[in-house]
């Protein structure tokens, strides 16, 4: 039984092997049935993109550009430091178990914030460029690298839509060329 008690036990033999009370096998024609915590990060994760959506639009429809497109790549930038420290979070969690895994993401759990101050240094294309290569980078190490252990699958399906979305929201907010303030 999954859940690792005897209360979760009796759900899942209530439910058809299930945690969540769902469908059997805990999953609806789409996949898994996310938990309660599960729902919420995705529910709060697309929330975040908002952000990411004005500013792109912004960036196409204001009389002034280059200060949408510095709020979009600011937003970024706080957005590489929050998913830096998910990883500085699990390493935290990890306490005595794996220490050169734990030493590891606290090492790797610097460099996005690192990467989007410095893209806020730069001039806007160069910036737009440097945390556009963060957040792919960041998430090929979670999906496919070192930092892939541990984060649950459902964690990894929300990283991709979201970061797609923060993709193409600095495609569409980038300035075009090598101008744009610092």
């Amino acid at each position: 039984m999954g859940s690792g008690n005897v209360m979760g036990g009796a759900r899942e033999a209530r439910t058809g092997g299930t945690q969540h009370g769902s469908t059997p096998l805990g999953s609806t024609p789409l996949g898994p049935t996310p938990n309660g915590p599960a729902r919420l990060a995705t529910a709060l994760g697309i929330a975040g993109l908002i952000p990411f959506a004005a500013g792109a639009a912004l960036a196409l429809l204001s009389d002034d550009p280059a200060a949408a497109r510095a709020a979009l790549l600011a937003y970024g930038a706080v957005i590489l430091s929050f998913l830096g420290a998910v990883h500085w979070g699990l390493a935290l969690a990890s306490g005595r178990a794996d220490t050169r895994r734990a030493m590891q993401r606290f090492a790797i759990s610097v460099l996005p914030s690192l990467l989007g101050w410095a893209a806020l240094l730069l001039p806007q294309a160069s910036g737009f460029a440097l945390a556009t290569a963060a957040f792919a980078l960041l998430l090929a190490a979670e999906t496919l690298g070192p930092l892939r252990a541990g984060l649950p699958g459902w964690y990894l399906r929300l990283r991709i839509g979201l970061t797609l979305g923060a993709l193409v929201a600095l495609a569409i907010g980038a300035p075009i060329g090598g101008g744009g303030a610092a």
